[in-house]
Order: C-alpha cells, then structure tokens, then sequence
C-alpha cells in the first residue's frame, strides 16, 4: 500500500487550516513554518485543493487560504482524492481481465489486500477534519493531565 507525501501533507496542511481556522486567511507561508512541508510543495497541493473547492483564497498583503466548508464537512477521502492520490494495495487493475502476476488468475491474496484497500477507503470516507483536530486536542490534553 502506498499513500505518497502529496495525501499526507495535503491532509497535514487542511488540518493546520482546520485547527487555526477563523475569519482571517492563512498563508502558506505560515503553514509550511508549522508543518515543515516546503513551500513549493504547498502551492502545488492547493492549487489542486483550490480546484476541487475544498479551500478559497485570497489575494492582498493579508492574503492566504480558508476551508470553503466546516472541519466537520471535509471528508479526509475528498482531500486525498482533490490531489490525484490513489489508495491502491494491489497492483492489478480490478477490471482488468488479467490476474496480479500478469496470468490469468489472480494471485492467491488477492481477496485479502482488495479488502484491506476497501477499509482504507472506508477510513479516510467516514474520518472529516473535525475528527483530525478532535483527536489532536484530546491527545494533548492527556499529556498535560498526565
């Protein structure tokens, strides 16, 4: 299974947004300080992200980014899906004739890795931004009550 750095950082980034949204756009600049993801990277995500309205932006010396919904409206699978990534834990093509070795079968796991790409799939469909932060917060939280 393969999730490249182009779905975790996007996630990574809307979630910075998610957790310091307000009135106010955010910059770039800001978000790569926070995350330590590189700039470039980050323009290249939000174009993408821009296109699939999942943030807005704004021009101007206090110019950055907003979430275009709530926390609790922007499913992880919408992020991951707005920036090309693929959630793929077999090689085959599942309408593919052909089987995972280039046979006509498919290989002997085939079932188990089609299934465990369902529930990923499934994870990132039912988790939004809200529960990123949610989780985040409660997490803190036990560190300083410990």
């Amino acid at each position: 299974m393969k999730l490249t750095s182009k779905g975790r950082y996007a996630v990574m980034a809307m979630a910075d947004l998610a957790k310091n949204n307000g009135n106010t756009p955010i910059s770039l600049t800001e978000i790569s300080l926070r995350q330590g993801i590189s700039l470039s990277f980050l323009e290249q995500l939000f174009l993408r992200l821009k296109k699939n309205n999942l943030v807005l932006s704004s021009r101007g010396s206090h110019g950055g980014y907003l979430l275009s919904k709530d926390p609790e409206e922007i499913k992880l699978s919408s992020i991951i899906n707005a920036v090309d990534e693929k959630i793929k834990t077999v090689k085959c093509k599942k309408e593919s004739k052909k089987g995972c070795n280039g046979k006509s079968v498919k290989c002997i796991t085939h079932n188990l890795w089609d299934d465990l790409e369902s529930h990923i799939n499934s994870f990132f469909e039912k988790n939004t931004l809200k529960d990123i932060i949610y989780k985040q917060t409660m997490d803190n939280n036990r560190k300083i009550n410990s």
